[in-house]
């Protein structure tokens, strides 16, 4: 794919910048209020049919275990670099225990990780499998989940732990997947930050006055309530989501055709995807833009510059299969990789 000459030319001429605001990324300090989860990737071999039912038996070769949902976001937001404080809920179960032993691992402070023994911890197992030589794919996905929300005290509970930790911060990420953190003392509380970037496929007004949304196109068209199908549609939408969440900015992503970032104060500024083609599993790629573009404004970068640091980062997690993190050395290498290639166009 061939990217506009004068994004390349910008590009360019933001390298310095870009590489300056890597190299600042340790300093961040983030609060992640999200609805945690657990991806685990089973795989195996295909032996044979059941003779019980008309299935694929596998023999299992490994099961992998990563933050998903909120944690995922948050695991993003730690391998970046940034210090993060986590504000969620797990169940009394193995599959949190497991969660939280990954997240502390990363480094993150968990203290705000609360068990609600009522409800399983959010738990997505998808079963892959293989024949001899052959690609590796999904057959099924087992979600462990409750629609019930946490009690009346856990919700006061997590409200407290945001207000505890809101200070120490220099931004507030939400990561909304609407699996019962986000009530409203808890969305109160988050959004009493200066700085609060938010990641929810539903119901954007509820954060009403946030810094600034970060929704996909589907979302985009379920907050507005039209297709978007042209670029007329695109700056409609993006203006109406401006009133509809009365943020700062909103960050609409449209995969293959980039991103494109609405302000309260400038014109729309789109920019193209660093990647068209390679495109393989584009699970998580959300979470990752979200956790750059918050790190990159939190160390002082200026949105069109967040903006390309968290096209690029999502560029390079979708050439690969499952939910996978980046660290800022493989963005600077790929930035410098990127400006080298393009010195001959």
């Amino acid at each position: 794919m061939t990217l506009p000459q004068a994004f390349v030319n910008k590009i360019r001429e933001a390298l310095p910048r870009l590489l300056d605001a890597l190299d600042h990324f340790s300093q961040a300090k983030v609060l992640l209020v999200g609805d945690l989860g657990l991806d685990e990737f089973v795989t195996g071999q295909v032996e044979r049919l059941s003779r019980e039912a008309p299935v694929m038996i596998l023999r299992h070769e490994e099961t992998r275990q990563v933050p998903g949902g909120g944690g995922n976001a948050a695991y993003n937001l730690a391998m970046l670099g940034a210090s993060v404080q986590v504000v969620g809920l797990v169940g009394d179960d193995d599959h949190g225990r497991s969660l939280q032993q990954i997240l502390a691992e990363a480094g993150m402070n968990t203290d705000g990780i609360i068990i609600d023994a009522a409800r399983p911890t959010v738990t997505k197992s998808r079963i892959s499998g293989h024949a001899r030589q052959s690609v590796t794919q999904q057959i099924v996905r087992v979600d462990y989940k409750s629609n019930e929300i946490p009690s009346k005290e856990l919700r006061h509970h997590l409200a407290k732990w945001v207000h505890r930790q809101i200070d120490d911060v220099d931004c507030v990420v939400c990561a909304d997947y609407g699996d019962g953190v986000f009530t409203p003392e808890v969305i109160t509380a988050a959004i009493a930050h200066s700085s609060v970037i938010v990641d929810t496929q539903v119901d954007l007004q509820r954060y009403a006055g946030a810094t600034l949304f970060t929704p996909n196109l589907p979302e985009a068209e379920r907050a507005v309530g039209y297709a978007i199908g042209d670029r007329p549609t695109l700056h409609q939408a993006g203006n109406d989501l401006l009133t509809i969440t009365q943020a700062q900015q909103v960050l609409i992503t449209q995969g293959e055709d980039g991103m494109t970032l609405f302000s309260q104060a400038t014109q729309p500024q789109s920019i193209p995807a660093f990647n068209r083609t390679d495109v393989f599993d584009v699970t998580g790629a959300g979470d990752t833009v979200t956790a750059t573009v918050a790190i990159a404004l939190s160390v002082g970068a200026s949105p069109w510059d967040a903006m390309v640091l968290g096209n690029l980062a999502a560029s390079l997690v979708v050439r690969q299969f499952g939910t996978t993190t980046l660290t800022t050395n493989d963005l600077k290498t790929s930035l410098n990789k990127f400006v080298l290639k393009t010195l001959n166009t």
